[in-house]
C-alpha cells in the first residue's frame, strides 16, 4: 500500500480555473515553429530589398553630385563664357564644390580639354575606397559631360550605364 501526503493546500475551484488559464496561455512547439518560419521568410525577403534600396541610394548620391557639377558648369559658362577647370576652387578659378559626395562614397573629379580655356568637360564620380567598390561592384564609376552624355562602368571597365543611371 502506497501512502501519499495530502496537498498542503486543498485545491479550490478558483485554483482549478487558474490552472486551465495557464495551460491555455502556453505555446506548443508547433506554434513556436510556425512563428519562427514566418519570421525567417520575412527576413529572407527584407534583406535583399534593403540591400537593393541601399545600392540605389548610393547610385543616386553619385548621379546627383554629377548633375550639381553640370548645373554649376552651366552657370559658370554663362558668367565667364567658358567652363571652369577646377572643382574645388572658388570662382573665378573654379566651381567651389566638394571633392566627394555627401556621404563620401564617391570621389568627384572634373576633367577638361584645356586647363586655361576649357570648351568641354567631363565630371566623374569614382568609388572612394575598396569598401565602396565592393558594396556596389556594378557601378564603380560614373561620368557626365557638357552635352549630358552619361556613362557608368563597373570595376572591370564594362559599360553599366543603363543599370547605374536609373
Amino acid at each position: 500500500r502506497i501512502i501519499t501526503k495530502p496537498p498542503l493546500y486543498p485545491k479550490t475551484e478558483e485554483c482549478a480555473v487558474s490552472d486551465e488559464v495557464t495551460q491555455a496561455r502556453r505555446f506548443t512547439l508547433a506554434q513556436l515553429l510556425v512563428v519562427l518560419i514566418a519570421l525567417a521568410v520575412i527576413i529572407a525577403i527584407a534583406i535583399p530589398v534593403y540591400r537593393t534600396r541601399a545600392l540605389r541610394t548610393r547610385r543616386e548620391e553619385a548621379t546627383q553630385a554629377l548633375r550639381r557639377i553640370q548645373a554649376a558648369q552651366e552657370r559658370y559658362l554663362i558668367q565667364y563664357n567658358r567652363y571652369a577647370s577646377r572643382l574645388t576652387s572658388n570662382a573665378p578659378l573654379g566651381l567651389g564644390l566638394s571633392e566627394s559626395t555627401p556621404q563620401a562614397h564617391y570621389r568627384l573629379r572634373l576633367d577638361v580639354d584645356d586647363p586655361v580655356r576649357p570648351a568641354r568637360f567631363t565630371a566623374r564620380a569614382l568609388a572612394s575606397d575598396p569598401a565602396s567598390a565592393q558594396a556596389d561592384p556594378n557601378c564603380h564609376s560614373f561620368s557626365l559631360d557638357q552635352n549630358g552624355i552619361r556613362d557608368a562602368r563597373d570595376a572591370s571597365g564594362a559599360d553599366r550605364t543603363a543599370l547605374c543611371w536609373r
